[in-house]
Order: structure tokens, then sequence, then C-alpha cells
């Protein structure tokens, strides 16, 4: 027999995340206890309790647990095979203990087939801050792994950039004769059909060249128009990234030298080099340490006008064959690695007008320096678009299916200072509903295909959403009065989308 008790603390009625927990005990007066305290923890949460083999496969398949409790000592069920299922089911799921008595020899083996944490009945102050740090822990692992994928796409992204502008050079190149002997041809005939030949072949000419320069234009646009980019803002944004997958065992430090240091820089691009070299950093140190961002002014003996980044670690450091090759394309020492990142970096860093350098020492760390022209700071310097639609700390569901529009709204959004909860399908949004948790507006995606979003909208009024909704439509797609239920305010935006325009919408459906 399954039961599920919802438990709903202030915290969780106000918004914060509520948890699902999966409970494999056969005891329903233990079960009771277990809730009870959990509740005086303050932990939102709802539970479901199963007390079989099938039950559990059932609540596995049913339903998206953030954490299972089991009870090692089930009887006819053994805990160690909840672990099994549980694992071969959800890999990542965190998975606890539970047992009557203290045995060093149960929480050994325990451990060492993988639950995450092994807690004794009689200790129940531990129970609720285990939980916690449990669920904790996968969200960061799961944050970093988003983070690292995100960061090789835009790095393929990079290297396809870097192809199409060397196929481009080299097809005007080729192309060119074409646009010249035609009218060398007919200047040395008559013939109204070798005319016709050398007009045809003029044209294709011509058509091929449009196409080679469309293609280097494109590579060209990709990069957005530089700007002043005050470090200390550079800075914030790198720490806001890089929070939610900071190991604990890792110190994230930052050293400015003058606050009104500035370089002339494109902002995202400069970025993704932090970004890019930090997440380096932590690979580098599993066990922990400290990760400094320092910048200072030149000194003395130093180029003048120029100002020192460095991203230092104290991890595992690199032999002096790794340094040798380490911007060499496609050349990693990962094993899922892709080889482009620190040639993206050096690229994009020397297109500054800077150079980078690299210094490391094995089983001490390793540094990277990014000298760079220093620029005239503004005296208040405001965060992009800042002036279009300044976020209040509303709260925005995302659903789209596209992973990479889904991070770069994710990221643009929460930079406006809105709350942001991403969501690559309609039913993770609606779950969310269903546990308590409405926004103030609603952007989705109209090409969704597993869940339409006419239907998502429906199921979201269903459940009490009465805020704004802002719909992503291609263009030419014609979006019906009655497409959302009339609880709810539509606003539409057109595909592809440009963040002035995002900002926009986003500040007229919230007004």
């Amino acid at each position: 027999m399954q039961r599920e008790t919802a438990i709903m603390g202030a915290e969780g009625a106000a918004g914060t995340d509520v948890f699902r927990v999966l409970l494999v005990e056969d005891s329903a007066r233990e079960a009771d206890l277990l809730i009870r305290q959990m509740q005086a923890a303050g932990v939102p949460a709802v539970f479901q309790r199963v007390a079989s083999e099938d039950g559990l496969h059932q609540a596995m398949d049913g339903s998206d647990p953030d954490i299972v409790l089991c009870n090692i000592s089930l009887p006819g069920f053994r805990g160690y095979r909840a672990l099994d299922i549980v694992r071969a089911l959800r890999p990542t799921l965190p998975f606890i203990y539970m047992a009557d008595l203290p045995s060093e020899e149960v929480a050994v083996a325990a451990l060492r087939l993988g639950a995450d944490d092994y807690i004794i009945r009689q200790q129940p102050a531990r129970l609720p801050s285990a939980v916690m740090r449990a669920i904790n822990d996968a969200r960061q692992r799961r944050d970093r792994s988003r983070v690292e994928s995100e960061l090789m796409r835009a790095q393929r992204l990079e290297s396809l950039s870097m192809l199409a502008a060397g196929l481009s050079h080299d097809l005007r190149n080729i192309l060119q004769p074409l646009l010249i002997m035609p009218d060398l041809l007919k200047a040395r005939t008559d013939d109204p059909k070798l005319h016709h030949f050398a007009d045809v072949i003029a044209e294709c000419g011509r058509r091929g060249h449009e196409m080679a320069q469309s293609m280097l234009s494109f590579v060209r646009g990709s990069q957005a128009a530089s700007e002043v980019v005050p470090i200390p803002h550079l800075f914030e944004a790198v720490e806001l990234l890089l929070r939610a997958t900071l190991p604990p065992s890792v110190t994230l430090a930052f050293g400015v030298d003058d606050p009104s240091l500035a370089v002339r820089a494109n902002y995202t691009e400069m970025q993704q080099v932090l970004l890019n070299l930090c997440l380096n950093g932590l690979q580098a140190m599993p066990h922990g340490g400290r990760l400094s961002l320092d910048v200072r002014a030149n000194s003395g003996d130093e180029p003048p006008g120029c100002l020192y980044l460095s991203v230092t670690d104290e991890g595992t450091g690199m032999s002096a064959d790794v340094l040798a090759r380490l911007f060499n394309p496609f050349f990693t020492t990962k094993v899922d690695g892709t080889g482009l990142g620190l040639m993206s970096c050096k690229r994009i860093v020397e297109g500054c007008g800077g150079r980078i350098t690299v210094s490391s020492v094995v089983g001490q760390g390793t540094r990277f320096v990014l000298e760079l022209p220093i620029a005239a700071a503004s005296p208040r310097p405001p965060p992009a678009f800042a002036a279009l639609a300044p976020g209040a700390g509303q709260s925005i569901f995302v659903v789209d299916g596209e992973a990479t529009r889904l991070s770069l709204l994710g990221n643009a959004l929460s930079s406006q200072g809105y709350l942001l909860r991403l969501a690559s399908d309609g039913a993770t949004a609606l779950r969310w509903m269903q546990q308590g948790v409405m926004p103030a507006l609603v952007v989705v995606d109209g090409g969704a295909r597993l869940l339409p979003a006419r239907h998502l909208l429906e199921e979201m009024a269903l459940l009490g959403f009465t805020g704004a909704v802002l719909l992503l439509e291609d263009q030419g797609v014609e979006v019906p009065a009655a497409f959302a239920p009339s609880t709810l305010r539509l606003h539409v935006l057109r595909k592809p989308l440009e963040m002035e325009a995002v900002f926009r919408a986003v500040a007229q459906a919230l007004g």
C-alpha cells in the first residue's frame, strides 16, 4: 500500500523548492515519525511511501523524486535490492539508508554500494540536514554538467565559425577568376554563343562570391561589437555563473587592484574566456582548493596602458610537455574534451589586442595571465540593456526544448534581476505548479512538439495560473486570439530572437 503525505512549510508556500521524497518503509508508524521530524525542521517536501519491490518500480516510473530514503532491513525486500533498482533507473538520484541500530560494518557496506549517506533513527536531528545536503549536492552536479555541456557546445560552434572563415577566404580566391575571365573571353570573340556562355560563367562566379561573402559576414556577425567592459562587473557575472556549480571544497576569491579597471572587448566573449579558465581550474582540483581571479594595472617595468588579469588554481598542475601543446587545436587531456576551449580563449584575447600566458607546477597548480589594453571605464557602467527591462525579482518560467536558446534566455533574464526556472519540456513546468510554485510570467516556445504550447497553457490555467504568457513563435505563423485561456494575458514575440526585443517584451508582459 502506498501513501502520499504533503507537507508545505511557510518557505515552501512562498516559492522555495518543494522536494519530493520517496520512502521505502514497511512501517506506517516509522514513516509518520520521519515525516514529523522533517516538518519540524522546516523542510518543504511531499512524501510517497512504498513497502515492496513492485511498489518501488511503480513509484520510480510514475513520479520524479528528488531523493529516496530507504529502511535497510525491510522484511521480504532487502534494502540493498532497493538501491540496485534506483541506481538502474536513476543513477544520480540521491539515496540514503536508514537503520534502527548503529553498525559500522553495515554503514561501510552501504556507502561502498553507492548510497549517499547512512542515518540511525535514534539520531533524528541529523536526518533533515543529510537530506538537504544530498539533494543540493546532486543539483550542483547536474548544474555543473549542464554548464560544461553548454560551454562545449559554444566551443564547437566557435570551431565551425573559424572553419567557415577559412573556407570563405579560399572560396573567394578560387572564384575570383570566374569574375574576370568572362569579360576577357567576350572581348576576344563575336560569337553570340560564347558570349552567352561567358555570361553564364560570370553569373555563377558572382553567386558563388556572394555565398562566400555571406559566410564571412556570418562569422564576423557572430562576434558582437566591442564595448568598454569594467572588470569588477565581469567578475560579478562570472561569480554568479559559477555559484551554483562550485564544489563545497573549493573557495572562490576575487582581487581587484583598482575598481576602475576596464578593457574594450566583447562582454560575452570575455565572460566565456573567464568561465572556460575557471572550469578548467575546478576540474584540476578534485580534492578542493582555492580558485583566484585577480586584476591589477601594470607596474613600472611592464608595458604601459595594460592590465593583468590572472586565473589561478591550486590543482594538479601540468607537465612541460602539456604546456607546450596547450593552445594547439584539438589537443586535450580530458576524455570528453574537444581541444578547442583554450584555442578559442587565445583567439578572443588576441582579438582584443592582448595576449595570454600560462605557468604551471605539477602538484601545486596553474596560473593563466591575460595581458589586455586598459580602456577608460564609464563612471557608472550600466549592464547591457539595463534601461530596457530591469527586473525586480519577478519569477519567470522559461519552457523551451532548444537547449542553447533556453540557456541564453535564462542567463540573459537572470542578469536583469528576474528569478528564472528553466524547463526543457512543459511537464516539468506543470510539476512545479502542482507543487505550489506560481510564476509571474511564463515564456514558452510555440514550436514544442511533445506538449504543444496551446495545451500546456490550458493545463497551467487549470492549475490556477493567471499570470502573463510570452509565446515565442516563428515569423508568419498565425496566433489566434483564442490561443490561450481568457484568464491568461498572452503576448507574442517572433523568432529569431534579439535580446533587446526579448527584454522589452518581458517588461511589457510584466507591466
